[in-house]
């Protein structure tokens, strides 16, 4: 097989390749470039699953970056187990096509017990005493204690929160390089996230998130080079466009006051109930599954829901299925947010009733996205020591509270989701290869975004 080094530029769009990235123009001139039509929702974990199956959400059950588990009761975001593809994946079909293939998965999401040979992820633990440890995992053993030793701690709070930005991306390349150089794969699978970052906090257009671009385009232009030396095609890939966000939609606000949702007040704060609800959302960036637990309630749940400025359509039965989106992990109905508009998982009706966890960093306690995450309260008067101070009690091994994250979704200035108006700003292909060896050309003006594991399995069989 012809090794392949497959690149997820988290964010990068057609309209962002131009004379500020000339390692993207010249991975084009000698190779492909096309947009890509994209998929609903536009969100990392669908999109990756529907790039590595070929399938879209309604065939690999991927329906967003979480959903409400129904035999579980409970909203889970963010989980990292492959056995959540529920399609053949591409490393999977591959391996069954020649026993000599050797994939790596760096920073992919599915990386938990997916069959490959090299992995890293990150994937901090949780003693006993309610403390969190930042840390990564893969396999094998000596891969990961060979990353760290060679390029230090992975800086989790470069990957994530109010300071994610460059480090965590020129972490992972410089981990993909020696690996590419050492090892060989045949496939090696990096992500590079924080192109994501600027643009959320601040939209596309603002010149932080254009330079962005710019350091994307320099450790693209890295990669390509390491896959160069060891005769490595290069394929570059994104998930979604992201658009300016304007207005941000309260929508388990809105369902709560109609007497739909409900809550479990505890001594931190609101929580919610789904077993006290009739209906909820899970609210996923410009996407929001509503998930009506009492039949009664359905045609209540899409009037209000319906009837929510900044909700451009609801989405059921047969549109859910147009959509790709008809699945049991799916809500009942399927919110779509108009243009600049994104959904907030916000479910109390007061702050002071905000439950605890959601002026801190907690991807997996919150039921559903919080881009807020990503920004300091500017409430705060003295921030950085606010920081300190709650630093200082996590060494000396006591409890401490990171209370730093803001509850204004007004702040946010970047959002994804819905499909995009233009392709040129919606998710990106391109590849060293020509489309002869891809499966040839796109059909239309746009490469499909299902149609991208039989390309790379195209360039892989060379």
């Amino acid at each position: 097989m012809k090794p392949v080094v497959w690149i997820d530029a988290v964010g990068l769009t057609r309209r962002q390749i131009d004379a500020s990235t000339p390692h993207l123009e010249s991975l084009a001139a000698r190779g492909a470039l096309a947009p890509m039509q994209g998929i609903l929702p536009g969100v990392t974990l669908s999109a990756q699953a529907t790039m590595l199956t070929g399938e879209p959400p309604s065939r690999h059950g991927c329906v967003g970056n979480g959903w409400y588990w129904r035999e579980l009761g409970e909203a889970w975001l963010w989980r990292q187990a492959n056995a959540q593809i529920l399609a053949p994946t591409l490393y999977e079909r591959a391996a069954e096509r020649d026993p000599n293939f050797r994939a790596a998965k760096l920073f992919w999401w599915f990386n938990v017990g997916a069959r490959v040979h090299w992995s890293l992820t990150p994937k901090p633990f949780y003693p006993a005493d309610g403390r969190k440890l930042l840390d990564v995992d893969g396999q094998p053993d000596a891969f990961v204690a060979r990353a760290k030793e060679d390029h230090g701690s992975f800086p989790f709070f470069d990957f994530w929160g109010p300071k994610a930005g460059l480090p965590s991306s020129r972490w992972i390349t410089d981990v993909a390089l020696d690996l590419v150089e050492r090892e060989r794969p045949t496939l090696t699978m990096v992500y590079l996230p924080h192109l994501d970052y600027d643009h959320q906090r601040f939209g596309p257009d603002d010149p932080r998130s254009k330079r962005a671009v710019v350091e994307l385009d320099r450790l693209i232009g890295e990669l390509v080079a390491g896959a160069d030396a060891v005769g490595a095609e290069t394929v570059v890939v994104s998930e979604y466009g992201i658009e300016a966000a304007s207005q941000p939609v309260h929508i388990n606000r809105a369902l709560r006051e109609a007497g739909l949702l409900g809550v479990r007040a505890t001594p931190v704060g609101e929580v919610l109930d789904p077993a006290r609800s009739r209906a909820f959302a899970v609210a996923d960036h410009q996407i929001a599954h509503v998930y009506v637990l009492d039949p009664a309630a359905r045609d209540e749940a899409r009037r209000v829901v319906a009837g929510l400025p900044g909700v451009a359509e609801v989405l059921e039965d047969g549109a859910l299925e147009a959509a790709g989106l008809a699945h049991a992990r799916s809500g009942e109905l399927v919110a779509v947010a108009a243009k600049g508009a994104w959904f907030t998982y916000y479910h109390w009706l007061d702050d002071a009733n905000a439950p605890d966890f959601a002026r801190t960093v907690d991807i997996h306690r919150k039921p559903g996205y919080d881009p807020c995450e990503l920004f300091v309260d500017p409430a705060l008067k003295f921030p950085a020591l606010r920081v300190a101070q709650r630093l200082a009690r996590k060494k000396l091994g006591l409890r401490y509270l990171m209370d730093v994250i803001p509850l204004d979704a007004s702040l946010v200035g970047g959002t994804h989701g819905r499909l995009a108006d233009d392709l040129d700003d919606g998710p990106v292909f391109l590849s060293s290869g020509g489309w002869d060896v891809l499966g040839g050309e796109p059909e239309g003006d746009a490469v499909r975004m299902t149609s991208v594991a039989g390309r790379v399995l195209e360039l892989l069989s060379r």
